[in-house]
């Protein structure tokens, strides 16, 4: 039991949480807007530009508005890290991490999933702003909206895994009877999770609840200093959460050599697809009303994820 504890400190402090997952969510965000810039005709800043942006934002003064709920506005983006900690120590890599012992369930992390997203509400209601009112408005909504399609997904990966609610066990499965990527049954679902990426992380289409143009960024409008690194050392580590589920979900083929040739692999996975759900989507799409975005994941992935539900449950 105590090495239990052990295991699972080590998990959400160090590997595969905590320090790796932050250090590597900064250089694929680093990644990424160098993509972005490049198929739009732009050199894009140095792969290391985000880990620089927290360093310099750690040395600055952290400034509340007179009016803002203190306790709340400083809270809120040490729940949302925490949060996404916590998820990327419960999703396994296949090869390298089987998840913390006894945890791993779809439906814990479902409902994990949902810290970040609160605690850019709770901060953007806690700064006072009324672009942080809006931003929580729109926040809202399209968590609403995705959380559909995403549970609908898991479910539908569930049960096309013999009913196994564990992710090390449908990763388990999918090395004995193939990944779903393959599985025509299963594509479905695969793109509504492409469609949730997005939108979980803002981006494209999706980048609505933080509109430069319209609401300054929202939520964290108010936010400075130590206080905004947080938030976006929260968004990097969400980023490989996404990353690793998506591959856990739909391809966790190992490669033959243990650890050090299977995190290299699955690292490669993640890059695949980040670049083809996030990047590209960000540099060929502009952005949905809120009303556009949910009337979108209401009428698309969650049609394709129940298509792949039902389509499962009837092969069982």
């Amino acid at each position: 039991m105590v090495t239990d504890y052990i295991h699972a400190t080590i998990a959400m402090l160090i590997f595969p949480g905590g320090i790796f997952a932050l250090i590597m969510g900064l250089l694929f965000k680093g990644v990424d807007r160098i993509a972005v810039a490049r198929l739009q005709r732009r050199i894009g800043p140095p792969v290391l530009q985000p880990i620089f942006d927290i360093i310099k934002l750690s040395t600055k003064e952290i400034l509340i508005p007179e009016s803002a709920n203190a306790i709340a506005f400083k809270i809120a983006p040490l729940l949302g890290l925490c949060g996404s900690l916590i998820c990327a120590a419960l999703v396994p890599i296949p090869g390298v991490w089987n998840g913390i012992p006894g945890t791993g369930d779809i439906f814990i992390l479902l409902y994990l999933f949902s810290l970040p997203a609160i605690s850019f509400m709770l901060g953007g209601s806690a700064s006072s702003s009324p672009f942080g009112a809006l931003g929580f408005s729109r926040e809202m909504v399209i968590m609403f909206a995705y959380e559909i399609p995403l549970l609908a997904t898991l479910l539908a990966v569930a049960v096309r895994a013999d009913w196994q609610l564990s992710l090390s066990s449908i990763i388990s499965y999918q090395t004995t009877h193939g990944p779903f990527l393959f599985d025509p049954v299963m594509l479905p679902a695969f793109v509504a999770y492409l469609l949730f990426i997005p939108a979980t992380l803002g981006a494209g289409l999706f980048d609505i609840p933080e509109a430069e143009e319209e609401v300054i960024e929202g939520p964290i409008l108010e936010y400075s200093g130590p206080l905004l690194a947080l938030f976006n050392m929260m968004s990097a580590v969400k980023l490989m959460v996404v990353l690793n589920l998506g591959v856990a979900l739909f391809f966790p083929l190992l490669l033959p050599g243990g650890i050090w040739l299977n995190l290299p692999f699955h690292l490669l996975k993640c890059l695949v697809l980040m670049l083809t759900a996030v990047s590209l989507f960000r540099a060929s799409t502009g952005r949905l009303r809120i009303d556009q975005a949910f009337t979108f994941f209401l009428k698309y992935p969650s049609s394709l994820a129940y298509a792949s539900l039902f389509g499962a449950y009837l092969l069982r």
